[in-house]
This record gives C-alpha cells, sequence and structure tokens, in this order.
C-alpha cells in the first residue's frame, strides 16, 4: 500500500514537473517608489504589456525601482521559490518565496543590464526562467549635450586655469623681477634691509655690510642681553627714546642718526622703520626697516657748515656776485671793514669809487677770461675814510661750464702797508748806528755795478773787538759802535756813503772815483779817527781797524765779488798786525781759493773717512821706556797727498769742523787703545788733544763718556791735553769741565804750558796730573840759558805741584840728557819716534828704545 501511494505520490509528482515545462514566471507589475507605474509612463518607447516585453527603457530615476513577478500559469502557484540577479549589479542569485515576489533596486546604474528571474517547487530545480534587459537611460549630466557642455567647460576651466598659470607664472617673474630690482636697488643703495619680528624677538638682516658684522645694538631690537653697545654713548639714550615713542605711538614715524662702532671707526647710520603687523590687540609685531650709511653725507654736511661758519666768521671781507656782478651776498667781515650792512649793499652792482669804471670794466674782463683776478686797491669806507685792501675776485661755474657766480675777498691792508712802509725804513737803516744796513748796501753797491759806476770800496772792523765786549760787556761795545759810526760818517765827500754791515763791520763806497790818492786819503781818515781814544761809561778806549780795499772794475765784476775780495784784503791787513790798510791783489785770491779749497777738501775727508789717527810714543827718561803715547790727526786725500796739520787744523778750528775731527780722533783712538790694552801690546794712557771750541761745548764731559762706554776703553787709559790758551779764557768754567772730567776717571793734562798766561793762582786749582813744556822752549834748552833756566823753573814748580812733566818736540840726545839731569820725567819726539800709523806703531814699541851715549842714568 506504501508503494503504491508513493508511485502515486510518485506519478503524480512527475505528472506536475511535466506540466511545468509550459510556463514561466512573468513579469506582473512596475512600481516607482511603491507605486504602480505602466512601462510607458517609464518611457514612451516600452511595449504596453510587460510579457511580451523583451526590453524595458528606464529613465534616470532616484526613487526605488521594483519589479514585480509571477508565475500565474504554474501549478500549484503559491508553494513556489523565486530567484533573480540583475547583472552587473547583484553578485549573486537573490532567493524569495511566493509571499514576497518582487525585486527592488535603488540608484541603478545607467547603461544595459540582463534581469533574470526563475521559480523553483523545492528550491533546488530552477525554471520558467524570464530575462528582460534594462536599458537604465544615461543621466541628464552625462547625455552627450552635458558632456558636450562639460568638454566646452572643461575647456573653459582649463584655458581659464592657463591663463591662471600664465598670470601666475607672469606674477611669480614679475616678483621674481621686484626682489631682483629690489635686492639691486638695496646693493646700489648699499642700504641694510631689517626686519624685527617683536614677539620672538628675532631681527633679520638683508644686503649687511662687510665692515659692519652687528646690527646696532640698541637693547631694544638687539643686544638687549649685551653689557656694552656698539652705539656711541653719546647717541644711545637718544635712540632708544626714539623707537619707545615710535613703538607707543607717540610719534609718526621712526628715524634717526647716530653713530656706530665698525671695523673702519665710527660711521653715522641713518635707521629708519616702520610697523607691517599688528595683533588683535593693535600691538605692533613685526617692524621692518633700513639703515643707511650716511658718513660721507655727515661728512660733507660737517664740512659745509664748518665751511659757512668760516666764511662768516672769517677776518676777510667775503661779497658774492650773481652773473651781473650783482651783491647777493656778504659775511659779518664785510660789515666791519668797510662800514656797511648786508641791506645797505644787496643787489647794488660791483663798484669802485676810486677808480674809473673802465679800470672795473678790465677787472672784469680778466676774472671772466681768466677765471680769477688779485691785487691791491683802495676804496672808502661808509664813513668816507680811505682803506687799503688785498682784493682777489674769482669766477665760479656751474655743471655746464657758465659762470654762476662771483666770489669776492679781500681783506684790510692799511695797517700791514703802514707797518711795511716802516718795516722798510728800518730795514734799510741800522738801529743801532743809524747808518744804512747790509740789506741797503746791498742794493745800492748791485745798483752802482750794474749801471758800471767806477767806484771803489773800503771795508773794516774794530781790531780786538770781541775782547772789549767780553771785558768791559756789551753795553759798553755797543756805546763804542755808535761813537764808531759818528766818527767815520764825517769822513768823505757829499756823494760817499757809509754802511754798518753787521756787528763791528763797517764799509765806505768812494762813488765815481779810482783815484789811488782819494781812496788812501780815506782810508787813513778813518785810521786817524778811530785813533783817538773812546770815553764811555768811566772807560778810556783805544781801538785800531783793519781796512781791505777794492776797486771797481779791476777787482771784481759783481758785487758780490769785490765784497769777498775786500774782505779777503781786510783779513791780510788784520794778520799783519791790524791798525792799516790793504788793497786786494790777485796773490791774496790765490790764498782765498787755496783755503777755500782746503775747506772742501777737509769736508770731503769727513765724508770719505779720510782722516787717519797716527800714534807716536812717550817715553820715560828714567828707564827708556815706553810710558804712553799720543794720538795725532793727519790727513791724506787720495790723489792729494797729506796735508800738513798746522794748515787744516786753523781752519777747522775757523770753520767749526774741528768738533767733528776731534769726536772721530777720539773714537778711533778708544777703538785702537781698547784693543791694545785688551792684548797687552799697550801699557799706559793714550793722550787726545781737545780743540778749544770741543772745549767749549756744554755736553763735553756726557760725549766723552758715551764714546769710552760705546768703545769699550776703561777713562782711566784715557788722557786730556788742553791747552792752557783755552783754559785761561774763562778759568772758572774750566775748572768745572776739567772736575768732572777728573770725577769720570781721566787724566788731564795742561797742553804747550810757558805760551800762554796762566796764573799761579788757577794753576794749583786745575784738577791735573801732567804739564806738557812747549817745543818752543826745547828747542834751544842748550844753546840758551833763559830757555834751559825756564825749564828748570817749570820742572820745579810742576814737581811742587804734584804734577808729572812731559817735554815735547825732542829732536837729539842732548835735549833728552838735559831734560834728564833737570828732573823731567817723561819726553816724546823724533829722538823716539815720529808720528806712526796703527801698525808701524806697533811695530816699533816692541823694539826697546836705545839710550844715548852720554846720557848718565841714575
Amino acid at each position: 500500500m506504501w508503494c503504491s501511494l508513493l508511485l502515486t505520490a510518485g506519478g503524480t509528482s512527475a505528472q506536475s514537473v511535466a506540466s511545468y515545462s509550459d510556463w514561466q514566471v512573468e513579469l506582473i507589475t512596475l512600481r516607482m517608489a511603491n507605486q504602480p507605474v505602466s512601462a510607458q509612463q517609464l518611457d514612451g518607447r516600452n511595449r504596453p504589456q510587460l510579457y511580451n516585453s523583451e526590453v524595458l527603457f528606464i529613465p534616470t530615476i532616484d526613487s526605488p525601482f521594483t519589479i514585480e513577478f509571477g508565475a500565474p500559469y504554474a501549478p500549484q502557484p503559491q508553494r513556489l521559490f523565486y530567484r533573480y540577479q540583475l547583472e552587473d549589479v547583484d553578485r549573486d542569485w537573490v532567493i524569495t518565496d511566493a509571499e514576497f515576489r518582487r525585486a527592488t533596486y535603488t540608484n541603478l546604474p545607467f547603461g544595459e543590464h540582463q534581469f533574470i528571474v526563475e521559480a523553483s517547487i523545492d528550491g533546488k530545480t530552477w525554471q520558467g526562467r524570464r530575462t528582460i534587459k534594462l536599458d537604465v537611460a544615461v543621466p541628464t549630466w552625462l547625455s552627450p549635450w552635458a558632456i558636450t557642455l562639460y568638454a566646452l567647460l572643461s575647456c573653459c576651466i582649463l584655458f581659464g586655469l592657463s591663463l591662471l598659470v600664465r598670470a601666475k607664472r607672469r606674477t611669480l617673474v614679475q616678483l621674481r623681477d621686484s626682489e631682483e630690482r629690489l635686492k639691486l636697488s638695496l646693493w646700489g643703495s648699499g642700504d641694510q634691509l631689517w626686519d624685527w619680528h617683536i614677539p620672538e624677538q628675532a631681527i633679520h638682516r638683508h644686503n649687511t655690510w662687510r665692515h659692519l658684522s652687528e646690527f646696532p645694538q640698541d637693547r631694544l631690537r638687539a643686544g638687549e642681553r649685551s653689557p656694552t653697545s656698539n652705539i656711541h654713548p653719546l647717541d644711545l639714550k637718544r635712540v632708544q627714546q626714539q623707537l619707545r615713542d615710535y613703538l607707543d605711538g607717540k610719534i609718526d614715524t621712526f628715524e634717526v642718526t647716530y653713530r656706530v662702532s665698525s671695523d673702519d671707526g665710527w660711521i653715522w647710520v641713518l635707521d629708519r622703520g616702520k610697523i607691517v603687523a599688528r595683533d588683535e590687540h593693535q600691538l605692533p609685531i613685526r617692524m621692518t626697516g633700513t639703515l643707511k650709511d650716511i658718513t660721507p653725507l655727515v661728512a660733507a654736511e660737517e664740512r659745509l657748515k664748518m665751511l659757512a661758519t668760516s666764511i662768516t666768521n672769517i677776518s676777510d671781507g667775503v661779497c658774492i656776485y650773481d652773473s651781473q656782478f650783482k651783491l647777493i651776498e656778504t659775511n659779518q667781515s664785510f660789515t666791519k671793514i668797510t662800514g656797511y650792512s648786508r641791506a645797505d649793499m644787496l643787489n647794488k652792482p660791483l663798484h669802485l669809487s676810486l677808480y674809473n669804471p673802465e679800470y672795473l670794466a678790465q677787472i672784469k674782463r680778466v676774472v671772466q677770461q681768466h677765471g680769477s683776478w688779485h691785487g691791491e686797491i683802495e676804496d672808502l669806507r661808509k664813513d668816507g675814510t680811505t682803506y687799503q685792501m688785498e682784493l682777489t675776485l674769482d669766477a665760479i661755474t656751474d655743471d655746464s661750464g657758465q659762470i654762476a657766480q662771483y666770489v669776492a675777498t679781500f681783506s684790510d691792508i692799511t695797517e700791514r702797508k703802514n707797518a711795511e712802509r716802516e718795516l722798510r725804513r728800518l730795514s734799510n737803516t741800522d738801529t743801532l748806528t743809524g747808518l744804512p744796513n747790509r740789506s741797503y748796501f746791498q742794493v745800492s753797491h748791485s745798483n752802482l755795478v750794474r749801471k758800471r759806476i767806477a767806484h771803489a770800496l773800503l771795508i773794516f772792523d774794530l781790531d780786538d773787538f770781541k775782547k772789549i765786549n767780553d771785558s768791559l760787556g756789551h753795553e759798553v761795545g755797543d756805546h763804542l759802535l755808535m761813537q764808531v759810526a759818528e766818527r767815520v760818517g764825517e769822513i768823505g765827500r757829499a756823494q760817499d756813503t757809509f754802511y754798518r754791515l753787521g756787528g763791528d763791520e763797517f764799509t765806505l763806497i768812494l762813488e765815481d772815483t779810482t783815484d789811488l790818492h782819494d781812496i788812501t786819503e780815506a782810508a787813513n781818515q778813518v785810521l786817524e779817527a778811530l785813533s783817538h781814544p773812546f770815553h764811555i761809561s768811566g772807560h778810556d778806549i783805544v781801538v785800531s781797524s783793519s781796512i781791505g780795499i777794492v776797486v771797481y772794475p779791476n777787482d771784481g765784476q759783481s758785487s758780490q765779488e769785490l765784497l769777498q775780495n775786500a774782505d779777503t784784503a781786510m783779513y791780510h791787513a788784520k794778520s799783519r798786525g791790524g791798525n792799516g790798510y790793504q788793497f786786494f791783489n790777485e796773490s791774496m785770491n790765490k790764498n782765498a781759493v787755496r783755503r777755500l779749497q782746503l775747506e772742501n777738501q777737509l769736508r770731503q775727508a769727513l765724508r770719505n773717512n779720510h782722516l787717519q789717527v797716527h800714534y807716536q810714543p812717550k817715553v820715560s827718561l828714567k828707564t827708556h821706556q815706553f810710558v804712553g803715547l799720543e794720538a795725532l790727526v793727519r790727513l791724506d786725500i787720495p790723489g792729494v797727498g797729506i796735508i800738513s796739520p798746522a794748515e787744516f787744523i786753523p781752519l777747522a778750528e775757523e770753520t767749526g769742523l774741528i768738533i767733528d775731527v776731534g769726536e772721530r780722533v777720539l773714537r778711533q783712538t778708544c777703538r785702537d787703545m781698547r784693543e791694545w790694552v785688551a792684548s797687552g801690546a799697550v801699557e799706559g794712557r793714550v793722550a787726545v788733544n781737545l780743540s778749544a771750541k770741543q772745549f767749549l761745548q756744554p755736553d763735553l764731559t756726557q760725549r766723552i763718556m758715551n764714546i769710552l762706554d760705546e768703545e769699550g776703553l776703561d777713562p782711566k787709559c784715557l788722557e786730556l791735553e788742553i791747552t792752557e790758551g783755552v783754559v785761561m779764557e774763562d778759568p772758572e768754567r774750566a775748572i768745572q769741565i776739567m772736575t768732572e772730567l777728573h770725577f769720570c776717571g781721566i787724566h788731564l793734562a795742561l797742553d804747550d804750558f810757558g805760551t800762554g798766561y796762566s796764573s799761579l793762582a788757577y794753576l794749583k786749582r786745575f784738577p791735573i796730573q801732567t804739564l806738557k813744556i812747549d817745543k818752543a822752549f826745547i828747542d834751544d834748552i842748550n844753546g840758551a840759558d833763559r830757555d834751559r833756566n825756564m825749564v828748570a823753573s817749570i820742572v820745579a814748580m810742576a814737581h811742587n805741584l804734584g804734577l808729572d812733566v812731559v817735554a815735547e818736540g825732542v829732536v837729539n840726545a842732548a835735549q833728552a840728557s838735559t831734560l834728564h839731569h833737570l828732573n823731567c820725567e817723561f819726553a816724546q819726539g823724533f829722538l823716539f819716534a815720529q808720528p806712526l800709523k796703527r801698525e808701524q806703531f806697533l811695530a816699533h814699541i816692541k823694539t826697546p828704545v836705545k839710550k844715548p851715549a852720554h846720557v848718565l842714568l841714575n
């Protein structure tokens, strides 16, 4: 029975399955937002009936879209299961039952989609497939027109973007160009840009200066923690106050000049800035500005101020005229000098009251052609008085080279001119005697020579006038010269003129004569006038004169030559004993030339080191041993030969060259002596002569000690010889100098003793150790009892004073023997050796001194 049931059932089932193949799932209804809608309502292209539609056109909709389906012709439709799938939308089949036979979609994508729906009685076997193509319309915004519009819009946008990009590029280029121009402008101007971020207290700088490595330390923008500031102390507070006032809104601009320390020293800067950003409370948060180096401008401004102040206050008057010579400006001195005020003369033309218009026109032409005119003129003051002025008129040109102004500077030289006239008078007159002076003589005599007027020139001075000055005083000497001028002023003819050339030197010009009788008569009158005593201050003074005479044109062709020859003749008259006159002759000129030549040779010898030091040994007359030496200068000029000391030493004394000669001899002597003493070659002291001019030097001792120190010679090895005549000119001063030298350890000797006028009272006060007897007493010591007795007295006196005695100029054994018997200790002379060069001297002193056979030694 169960089997039949199953079969029945199976037969029935098989019958049902077979019948299902004749049906399919149908599309029943369409809904839009859950509201029924026909296919044609969706799109006019759709068929009215859905069962025979193959394509369903669906517009672009935003509401939910539902397709209801079913299988009304299927057996037992209420038991069916359904499944559906929208390709490209549903990933898998969507299964539903008979109660819920619909497919709902929202926002269907546009395009064609295949909708498939099937039914199943058991959920395993699916049949009755129904398919329909859903053609979802493209949205309006994706329609061809829209796309075309979009394309157009895109092109417009792209075009606009391209314009924006190009505009932005142009802006960037312009910005870069602007920045570049700004940088170049900053660089060209030399200004430094600063940017101050106030809250952060940070300052940024651009276009900084090499010579100013730090920003100005005003302790507000920079350097708030620095103990020092590079801003000038006198400017710092002013800078700080100016910046605070600006930040507080008390002033509208920040602009201040001050000094800053840089690598080049203090420089002036112009500091300007402006607030460029504020916060919500209107407080400044950013400030920018520039620094400008205005050092040249300040210097120029100060220079202009200085010039303006100088022009205003200088003692010279200044007038500025326009191009038409009308006054446009004056200074204070103009009013002081002329008496006219600025208002009196403003816009007045240049005018010279004391000169005709043509002269003024000539001045203007010179200024216009050459740019300047200078001269001395006279003018009237406002009160009518005349004054002299030194006027300079200069043309001032503009950049185009055209004359813009004229500047006149003038000074009141009235007093100067008066003084010049007085000075001219005084300059031609000797103030002491009232005679015409040397200046007037030179002009007058030169005019005579230039005009070739024959004349005689007599030049004379007073014999031994220096002794009168030194013994009686300069006041007596001045009165003597005044009385001499009175006496000689009465001599000669009306056309003859006396002049005082200076000191005690006078000259007389005998015009229009070369007659020897007239000339000698005038010379004798001068000698006669001066031969009578002069009574001055209780003294009767007798003087004589030496006169030198030259005649023009025989004795010279120029004023200088005639004066020089007359001086030479006077020198010869004086050398013959004075109190006479001497005509110039050619032999005198030769002597003068020789003297000048010798002086030049001596100067050349000093430059070329041609001076030589020779040494003469000093010998003991008791032991006949060398006990010392004397240094003697010699002049040996290559190509000329040896020049006698008797010839060049007096000239060196006269010209002052003896000081240089003496120091060189002393230095060379000390150098040689130090070497000899160190080697043991020489014992004793070396003697060096001091000249009169050397002895008069105020720092003599210091000079000698410096040479000794520099050459390393002990002072005890040096002996200085001073002539008797030198120390007796001023004994007290001589004692002072000799004492200084003695205290330094230097031995002193009185040279040429017996030829001067030594006082025994002074002699015993002189700090000397040695007397040197002059050669004049030694020459006839064996031939004249008087000379021998004189030498004996000198030796005895020296021994009584505790002094050693040295005899000079010993040339034979007889003289040495006599000196020995007179107890003279030492001698030097040709008997023992001539003055020898350094090497010859060393060789000579190594040989024993030969004793004369007839000399008996104690």
